[in-house]
C-alpha cells in the first residue's frame, strides 16, 4: 500500500503501537543516506510521527539541512511484517511540541526518553505509507 490512510487501519495502528525500535533514514548534505535506530510515536489521526533526539545528532542536522523539503523514511519491522512512513520532516525545539513528544513516547515505551540538554523532536508529516503483511 502507498496511501497515507493505510496507516490508520486497525491492524496498522496496532502494529505501530507496539513498543518496537524502528529505523529513520535521512539524507546527508552530500545526498547519501544515514540510517539510525530510533524509537518513535505515530498519531494516526493527524498523520504525524515524532522522533525525540538531540538537536546535534546527525539525523536532526540532516533534517535541518534539508529545510522545508527534507524527506525521511521511518520503518518499523517485525519479521516479514513492516510499515514504512514517509514524509516531510522538521526539527522542533518548541517546549509544547517537546512535551507532547515526550508524553507520547512515555506512553508507548513505558519510560521517558533520554533528556539531553539539547532535546529536540523530529516531526514527520506522513504523506506516504508502504507496508507488507500488516
Amino acid at each position: 500500500m502507498s496511501r497515507p490512510d493505510s496507516a490508520t487501519t486497525t491492524a496498522a495502528r496496532a502494529f505501530l503501537a507496539l513498543p518496537r525500535t524502528a529505523t529513520l533514514t535521512t539524507l546527508r548534505p552530500d545526498g547519501t543516506p544515514h540510517v539510525a535506530p530510533v524509537r518513535f510515536t505515530f498519531d494516526a489521526s493527524t498523520g504525524l510521527a515524532r522522533v525525540t533526539t538531540r538537536a546535534g545528532a546527525r539525523k536532526a542536522r540532516n533534517v535541518a539541512a534539508g529545510g522545508p523539503a527534507a524527506r525521511v523514511a521511518l520503518c518499523q519491522a517485525d519479521g516479514f511484517r513492516w510499515i514504512t512512513l514517509e514524509g516531510r520532516a522538521a526539527v522542533e525545539d518548541d517546549p509544547v511540541r517537546l512535551a507532547e513528544a515526550v508524553r507520547r513516547y512515555t506512553a508507548r515505551y513505558r519510560a521517558a526518553p533520554p533528556a539531553p540538554p539539547d532535546l529536540a523532536v523530529i516531526e514527520i508529516a506522513v504523506d506516504r505509507v508502504l507496508s507488507l503483511n500488516v
